[in-house]
This record gives structure tokens, C-alpha cells and sequence, in this order.
């Protein structure tokens, strides 16, 4: 962007800059939901993906009233926001979600199958409203939902006490209202949420966005990548075959699907962890991978789920729960997994978020020894990633000859093999502590 637009957008009031947002994603919204809608008509659309227990689902006409809040709300959620970034990557999100939506409504359009009762009164006068704009068609995913996702975690945020608990149930009945207004099938609420917190994950308030780090990363890992894409497309070719409640699979999929985009451009960013914990959107989005990780985890250590000691008070294991923390004496945790969440408690905690299964370079290697240096010496520490075996381990053993307590390679493996046998450390491995190793050298020499 020109330096001169640039000074000039900053340059425009809080309050105005949300305006000329406003501005252009109302129109927006309603022409290209409008699109999409005689797109669907006039293709003469007729398919549509329910299940049988929805046919006992209510029509409360009431319900209409939270159904249409959401368009206040859309305009007010601007007013939380605290700063100029905190207005942009909102008006990103939405405007995301958006292009999201409207492209599944064209490429995959669906129809609501069941008819709308009569209504009288304000509240037929609501629909009929309604059906002015709306049609039955764009419906997964519920655009309705994906952007309450955004405007519920924004209203959220800003809340506080009783007024969050206010913000949280009416936000629950607007979901709920989808379904009572007979606006949308069950399968759109949740596809219409997975599109709000990838809008969440691209565009978080606390951290550069993912696109940022995909665009100054030079390489990813292709080969990871291609196995984890043909994974999501196998879960959902298997979602769409059995149909029924084994669409949940498409969850999966999904999750596979981000794993993916992190191994081949984002990195370990993509995993969104601070002082142990995901965001919400990466916590949801990739919650069944993250399942399968722990789950991996404790069956891999079942034979050898406690800690081992290496040198002093540098300890190496898996991921501990809390009462491992606590039942181990630890008065600190270095953890190294960016895909799991580690425990909270009063311990020391610092975290380098390394990738599964990719070995560490000389540089990551040189920050996990400054960082365990810094941290040992008051108290057990221990040293985790999910297993315990890989990434911890080459860590540790860049400590050991960082510290002089290793003098090479080989006497660094000597060691955390003779306490924790199970460590596996490849060819690349060793080749990233060699280079390590050579550079302490040249330090020392120095």
C-alpha cells in the first residue's frame, strides 16, 4: 500500500473508519447474498441435506426476533472494537465469511425442504419482511452463523460479568433460531461455524495473521502436507458416502485440511499457542487432530509414562498433565509441542512451538538451549513434547553441549539414551546438533 493512503487510513477517527466499513460491507452482503439466492432460483434448485430428526424441530415464530438482531448486532460489534487494527481484521472476517459463503452457495447450492407455517401479526410481518430479501436457498454453510461466530466473539471480548453471560445466552438463542424460524437444516449451523472460526484463525487480534507467515516462510513440508491433504479428502469422501451422522467425519477432514496448509506454508504459528494454550479457532477447528495427538501420545509412553532424568535438574518426558507437574515436584515446564495444550499451574512455563516430526534446525536448536539454560537451576524443570522421544530430546541435547556438559554429538546421545532409551533422533537429527555443535565450538574459540 502507498505510504501516503496509508498514513491517510490511519489517520481517520475510530468511529469513521468503522462507518466507511459499514458502508461498503452492507451493500456488499446484500448483493451478493441477492446473487447467490436468483443464482439457486433460477437453476431451479431442489436438494437438499436434512436429517429425519428435524422434522420434529418446532416453528416458533417468536424466535424471529433474535434471528433478526443479528443485523443490529453486526453494525454495533464495530463499537467494540478498541483500535484501528482491532476495526480491519474484524471487517476481514466478515468480509471473509462472506466470500466464503457465497462462493459454497454457488458451487454447492442446497434448498430448504420444509414449508413455513402462516404467521400473523408483528411477527408475520417479520417474515413476510424477510422473505422479501430471503429465498429458501443459501443454506450451507449458514452464512447467519458464520458471522454470528465473529460477532459473538467480539460482543464477548468486550463484555464482562453479567453483561457476558447476556452476551452468551442471546447469542445461543440466535443460533437456535436458524432452526425455529425454519430459516436453515442442522447440517448448515455447523458448516456455517467452521467458516466463522476460520475467519478467526485468519485474522486473529493477538498475532500476525497465518497469510503473514505463509507469505515469508521459504520452504514448508510438502511430503507431510500431500499425506495430510489425502487424509482430509479420504475422511471426506468417507463423510459424504455414509451421509447421516457420519458427516461428522467432515470435522475431521477439516482439521486435517489446516494441518495441512500449516506443514506446507504456515508452520507452527498455524497452531495459534500462547503460554500453553490455542486460540479458540485453532482449539475448534483442529480439535479432533489435537484428540488423536493426545490419544497417540499416551499410547506410545504407556510403558514409560514418568519423566527421566538427565543432568542436574533438567528432567525429559511427554506432555505431563497437572498432576503429573505437581506429583513430579516440578517448578517449571519447557514445552516444545505446538500441537498439544499444556497444563496450567503455578510453575514456570516457556514454550518454543516445534512441528511434529520435522526436525529442528541449528537456530531452533540454539533458542531451545538459551531457554532451558535460563530456566534450570531453581527447581526440576522438565523438558516435554508429545512423546517425549524426538523433538525434547534433540533439545536437551543441544542444552548439554551448550553447556559444556556433552562434549560432542555422540556424548550428548550417550546420555539421554542412557536415561530414556525410547529417544529417536534420525540422520537429520543428528545432522542439525552437528551443526549446532560446530557452532559452539566456533563460539568458545571466539
Amino acid at each position: 500500500m502507498n505510504a501516503a493512503v496509508r498514513e491517510y487510513l490511519d489517520g481517520i477517527p475510530l468511529w469513521r473508519r468503522s462507518v466507511l466499513w459499514l458502508l461498503f460491507l452492507g451493500p456488499f452482503f446484500f448483493a451478493s447474498y441477492g446473487f447467490a439466492n436468483r443464482m439457486a432460483a433460477e437453476r431451479g434448485i431442489t436438494d437438499s441435506l436434512v436429517f429425519e430428526w428435524e422434522r420434529h424441530v418446532p416453528f416458533l415464530p417468536w424466535t424471529i426476533l433474535p434471528y433478526w438482531s443479528i443485523d443490529l448486532f453486526y453494525g454495533l460489534s464495530f463499537l467494540c472494537c478498541r483500535d484501528r487494527a482491532a476495526v480491519d481484521r474484524h471487517a476481514f472476517r466478515l468480509l471473509t465469511a462472506q466470500f466464503a459463503c457465497v462462493a459454497a452457495f454457488l458451487l454447492f447450492p442446497l434448498h430448504y425442504s420444509f414449508a413455513r407455517p402462516q404467521t400473523d401479526g408483528l411477527f408475520g410481518a417479520m417474515f413476510d419482511a424477510l422473505m422479501g430479501f430471503d429465498q429458501p436457498y443459501n443454506q450451507a454453510p449458514s452464512l447467519h452463523i458464520a458471522l454470528l461466530v465473529i460477532i459473538w466473539v467480539r460482543f464477548a471480548e468486550a463484555a464482562s460479568g453479567a453483561w457476558r453471560v447476556a452476551v452468551h445466552l442471546w447469542a445461543t438463542l440466535i443460533a437456535i433460531s436458524v432452526l425455529t424460524t425454519f430459516q436453515h437444516h442442522f447440517f448448515d449451523i455447523p458448516t456455517g461455524a467452521a467458516v466463522g472460526l476460520f475467519c478467526l484463525w485468519l485474522w486473529p487480534d493477538d498475532r500476525p495473521s497465518p497469510l503473514a507467515h505463509a507469505v515469508r516462510r521459504e520452504s514448508g513440508h510438502p511430503r507431510l502436507a500431500a499425506i495430510y491433504a489425502a487424509g482430509a479428502m479420504l475422511l471426506l469422501g468417507a463423510a459424504a458416502a455414509t451421509g447421516a451422522w457420519g458427516l461428522w467425519l467432515s470435522w475431521g477432514a477439516l482439521a486435517l485440511a489446516l494441518l495441512a496448509l500449516i506443514y506446507i506454508r504456515v508452520g507452527a504459528a498455524g497452531f495459534q499457542k500462547s503460554e500453553g494454550r490455542h486460540s479458540l479457532a485453532a482449539t475448534l477447528l483442529l480439535a479432533p487432530y489435537v484428540a488423536a495427538a493426545w490419544l497417540n501420545s499416551r499410547w506410545w509412553t504407556r510403558r514409560s509414562p514418568a519423566p527421566c532424568h538427565i543432568a542436574d535438574d533438567v528432567w525429559l518426558g511427554r506432555m505431563p498433565t497437572a498432576t503429573d507437574m505437581r506429583s513430579g515436584h516440578f517448578t517449571a515446564l519447557f514445552d516444545l509441542a505446538a500441537e498439544l495444550p499444556a497444563p496450567g499451574g503455578n510453575w514456570r512455563y516457556d514454550s518454543a512451538a516445534w512441528l511434529d516430526l520435522i526436525p529442528p534446525d541449528a537456530v531452533q536448536l540454539a533458542d531451545a538451549a538459551r531457554r532451558i539454560e535460563a530456566m534450570q537451576g531453581r527447581g526440576r524443570l522438565l523438558v516435554c513434547c508429545a512423546l517425549g522421544f524426538s523433538r525434547s530430546a534433540c533439545a536437551v541435547a543441544a542444552w548439554l553441549l551448550a553447556s559444556g556438559r556433552a562434549t560432542d554429538v555422540d556424548a550428548a546421545l550417550r546420555l539421554l539414551r542412557q536415561a530414556r532409551p525410547q529417544i529417536v533422533l534420525g540422520d537429520a537429527h543428528r545432522a542439525a546438533l552437528n551443526a549446532f555443535a560446530q557452532s559452539c565450538q566456533g563460539m568458545r574459540h571466539g
